[in-house]
């Protein structure tokens, strides 16, 4: 009975946080911002999807799939998505009109942005 109150809370706050990823690429207003909650959110809603998984089946595979899955989705999300972000910078993807701070650009650390390039 316990098992089902944890996997029915864990199960509804992976789905909202999903769900709050899509929200989030409609409402947020440059691709930077977009590209943030939906990495975060969606990483912390399959994540709890996946410990209901591992609950759901206490299977030895099972669970140590579910490890795995979540292992190499919280190594590579965030990796793959600084990637991006670092590919949308150097294209010239234009940012809110309301963003006041660029660490890049001050600290020239990416010299591939000036003209001579």
């Amino acid at each position: 009975m316990m098992t089902d109150i944890t996997l029915a809370i864990l199960s509804t706050i992976g789905a909202l946080a999903i769900l709050f990823a899509s929200i989030g690429i409609l409402r947020m207003p440059d691709f930077y911002l977009r590209l943030s909650v939906t990495v975060k959110a969606a990483t912390l809603g399959v994540g709890l999807l996946l410990i209901c998984a591992a609950m759901t089946f206490p299977d030895v595979s099972v669970t140590t799939k579910a490890i795995a899955i979540g292992f190499f989705l919280i190594l590579t999300a965030p990796v793959a998505a600084h990637m991006i972000g670092r590919a949308a910078y150097i294209q010239r993807v234009k940012t809110w009109k309301g963003t006041t701070l660029n660490d890049l650009e001050k600290e020239g650390q990416l010299d591939c942005r000036k003209e001579d390039f």
